[in-house]
């Protein structure tokens, strides 16, 4: 869970936050001082969540306008969540209980990527509940596994993007190095270069 993956495609939000509670906040982003959701209908919610590797049929029309609700919704009370628990405030837990307890699954045995076998747990209906069932599960165990010391936002002026930190050193200040990382380092070299001319 949270690794970060492929560069997006234009319009596509960035996978950079290292936990899909992050990725969540990410599909908003700021865009010329603007912010601008990344989820424009169902099928762009069910895009992101067959990146994160959470596949399932394709919902009909009326479900994929229920995804689309459903995942706003999510990510706006994980917002307020993280906010509140990033500031050390007490959380009210209801709203992502109702989004857990519709969140029906079964274990399945498979095989990971190295032949091993692994126990995980398969949504047991296709409904918006269960296809965003695994993405409020990451916010719950964040909520009570994370330490809220690593979960960041970008310090580019320009960026809301948040990242859990997971560098050995705890040191990461940017959501992308290649991004908004680059940007500063640019301003700098700008300004020392103006600095020294003046």
């Amino acid at each position: 869970m949270g690794e970060a993956r492929r560069d997006p495609t234009p319009g596509e939000p960035p996978l950079v936050g290292d936990h899909w509670a992050m990725d969540l906040l990410n599909t908003q982003v700021r865009s010329q001082g603007q912010d601008v959701d990344l989820w424009r209908t169902g099928a762009d919610v069910s895009a992101w969540l067959s990146r994160l590797g959470l596949e399932a049929a394709e919902p009909d029309a009326r479900g994929q306008a229920a995804l689309l609700t459903q995942a706003r919704s999510l990510r706006a009370l994980t917002r307020a969540l993280v906010v509140s628990r990033k500031a050390g405030e007490s959380v009210q837990l209801d709203d992502l209980n109702q989004h857990l307890h519709a969140y029906r699954s079964t274990p399945h045995l498979a095989h990971d990527i190295d032949g091993h076998l692994v126990l995980q747990r398969r949504a047991a209906g296709d409904d918006a509940a269960a296809r965003l069932g695994p993405v409020a599960e990451s916010v719950a165990t964040l909520l009570v596994e994370g330490d809220f010391a690593l979960v960041k936002q970008c310090e580019h002026p320009d960026c809301i993007l948040w990242f859990y930190d997971r560098t050995k050193s705890h040191k990461r200040r940017w959501c992308s190095m290649a991004q908004c990382g680059n940007r500063h380092k640019a301003a700098q070299f700008r300004k020392r270069n103006s600095d020294t001319a003046s």
